[in-house]
């Protein structure tokens, strides 16, 4: 699932950990499943394009 975040909507990049991550609104028990592996796909993936991406992330 690691590489499907790099083309998620939701894959931003924090200035202040120096580090990419999930800006989904995730709540306790939706972050607990994500953290621990215990879902087989992200409900949260919204694909797009690089370009979109990247705007984005900015």
């Amino acid at each position: 699932m690691a590489d499907q975040c790099e083309n998620c909507m939701y894959y931003e990049y924090d200035e202040e950990f120096d580090e990419y991550g999930c800006g989904a609104g995730l709540d306790e028990d939706d972050m607990y499943r994500f953290l621990t592996g215990n879902t087989k796909e992200c409900t949260f993936f919204r694909p797009g394009d690089e370009y979109q991406i990247v705007k984005h992330q900015m």
